[in-house]
């Protein structure tokens, strides 16, 4: 049996700002359980707008939010980080949706607007269901 070279090529999963706070608040790896669940080489993407929208909590918030804005700064580390141009004036929101549209990526995201924005242009959702595992929504 033979398998394409798309099939060993890594999938990229966009991170919205949302994911990053999944470890802190509910004890899951989000980067161990994705693999699991996808069952694929994956490489995890932040893009600008996301990683912007991060720093902005951690600069301008209440002592409980910036901390919490570092460690889920700290998390994105282990992302491939991608400078988004063109986009960078749009909501994080919309860059990923377009971002995700164009590369046929799933999304990690516990945002219930943006994951049925995705879920309308059938764009793969990754959420985390009943506070202890993360499902997909959606064709890979």
């Amino acid at each position: 049996m033979s398998t394409s070279p798309e099939s060993n090529a890594p999938l990229k999963v966009i991170l919205d700002s949302n994911a990053f706070y999944i470890p802190l608040e509910l004890k899951i790896d989000i980067f161990e359980e994705t693999r699991l669940l996808l069952n694929r080489n994956l490489d995890f993407v932040l893009l600008s707008p996301v990683k912007h929208e991060l720093e902005l909590l951690a600069a301008k918030n209440s002592p409980k939010t910036r901390r919490e804005a570092l460690y889920a700064l700290k998390i994105a580390e282990k992302c491939e980080y991608i400078v988004v141009d063109n986009l960078e004036k749009l909501p994080a929101d919309d860059v990923i949706v377009k971002v995700a549209k164009k590369w046929n990526s799933p999304v990690l995201t516990n945002d219930r607007q943006l994951r049925k924005r995705l879920r309308d242009i059938s764009v793969p959702v990754i959420y985390v269901r009943q506070k202890s595992r993360l499902y997909i929504d959606g064709l890979i």
